[in-house]
C-alpha cells in the first residue's frame, strides 16, 4: 500500500525544501525584457511562466513581488520573451541578480540587445527564439479567502515570433530538443534538459462516433 508525505500548506511542508515547485515541472523559464519609462533595459527571468493559449498565442509570468519587470510590463504594455537555453544558463543565471532599477541586466550578464520589430522591448540577440508581446491582462492573485498574494500575474498576446531557422527542421517543425531549452524544476538550483531520447509520440483519440 502506498504511503504519503500528507500536509496542508499552510502548515508547513516539513521537508528540506518546498516541493510544489519541483512537483509541477519542469517548467519553462520566462526570460523576460522590458523597458522602463526612463528607456532603460531590463531582462529577468521568472520560473512561473507558460502558455496559456493558442490561437492567439498567450503568454504569462508571475512575478512574487512587484519587480522591475513586472512593473515596465504593465506601465508600457510590451515585454518580449526570450528562450533560455543550455548554452545561455550562466547568462540567464546572472540576470537573476538582485540590481538597481537603473541598471541594464544585458550589460550585467554581457548579453546583445537586439531590436524588436513591434514592440519596445529589445530581443536577446544570442537568443534562438523571441516572443514580442503586449500586455493583454495583469492581476494580483488572491487566495480561496479572497486574501490577496504578493505575486502579480502578467498575460501578453505574441504579436511577433522570431525563431532561429537552423531550429526547423525538414518537415518545417521547430526542434524543441535541439534547442535545448533550460527548464525549472524546483529545488535551491534544479533545471532540466528535453532530449530525443526521452521523446514519446502520442496522438489524441478520435471523437466518438455515433
Amino acid at each position: 500500500m502506498t504511503q504519503y508525505h500528507s500536509y496542508e500548506p499552510s502548515q508547513g511542508h516539513r521537508l528540506s525544501h518546498d516541493p510544489v515547485n519541483a512537483i509541477v515541472a519542469p517548467r519553462p523559464i520566462g526570460w523576460i525584457s522590458s523597458v522602463s519609462d526612463d528607456g532603460v533595459r531590463n531582462l529577468a527571468p521568472y520560473s512561473f511562466f507558460n502558455l496559456f493559449n493558442y490561437t492567439p498565442p498567450i503568454v504569462g509570468f508571475a512575478s512574487i513581488g512587484y519587480k522591475d519587470t513586472l512593473a515596465n510590463a504593465t506601465t508600457s504594455g510590451e515585454f518580449v520573451w526570450n528562450l533560455a537555453t543550455d548554452e545561455l544558463g550562466e547568462k540567464m543565471n546572472a540576470t537573476s541578480a538582485a540590481v538597481p532599477a537603473d541598471e541594464d541586466e544585458f550589460v550585467v550578464a554581457g548579453l546583445t540587445p537586439l531590436d524588436s520589430d513591434l514592440v519596445t522591448p529589445p530581443r536577446v540577440a544570442e537568443s534562438p527564439v523571441s516572443f514580442e508581446c503586449r500586455v493583454s491582462q495583469s492581476f494580483q492573485l488572491r487566495t480561496a479567502a479572497g486574501e490577496s498574494v504578493d505575486t502579480w500575474m502578467v498575460l501578453g498576446e505574441v504579436v511577433k515570433i522570431h525563431i532561429a531557422t537552423d531550429l526547423l527542421t525538414e518537415d518545417q517543425t521547430f526542434d524543441t530538443a535541439g534547442a535545448r531549452p533550460l527548464l525549472r524544476a524546483g529545488g535551491v538550483g534544479d533545471y532540466y534538459l528535453p532530449s530525443a531520447e526521452h521523446h514519446r509520440f502520442m496522438k489524441r483519440p478520435k471523437p466518438a462516433t455515433r
